[in-house]
């Protein structure tokens, strides 16, 4: 990043490659993990009001997030349509389920699903038949 004498304090934040340059912990005020929840890269997110104004404590993520979830996304789609790391979609998503704007879906889990052992025991008993 170039910053020449005499541009205005706008260009500071911008790479000629790379577009603007904001650190991801810029964005989620220096935390590294949400305040609330865990959110798998499947997990589904949903918004729960259509129109959020901004309020104190919520950034222009936090408000692309509920827009961008008036449809179910994906935790990973998120991250890929805001440009942003998992991580940081991670705690913003802790906020914005902290103040119920949005409602996440997890993935089912494989409790109660056979071991492996039991799929392995029956192969090798369809290979003996």
């Amino acid at each position: 990043m170039t910053v020449h004498q005499g541009d205005s304090a706008d260009h500071q934040w911008v790479d000629d490659h790379a577009g603007p340059v904001v650190r991801p912990y810029a964005v989620t005020g220096g935390r590294a993990r949400p305040v609330t929840g865990t959110f798998d890269l499947i997990s589904l997110v949903t918004a729960t009001r259509k129109d959020v104004s901004p309020e104190v404590g919520l950034g222009p993520e936090h408000l692309a997030i509920v827009g961008l979830c008036q449809r179910m996304q994906s935790v990973a789609e998120i991250a890929a349509h805001l440009d942003l790391p998992v991580g940081t979609v991670r705690v913003l998503l802790g906020d914005l389920v902290a103040r119920n704007l949005v409602q996440i879906r997890e993935p089912h889990t494989t409790v109660g699903l056979p071991d492996h052992s039991i799929f392995e025991a029956v192969i090798n008993g369809l290979r003996a038949l």
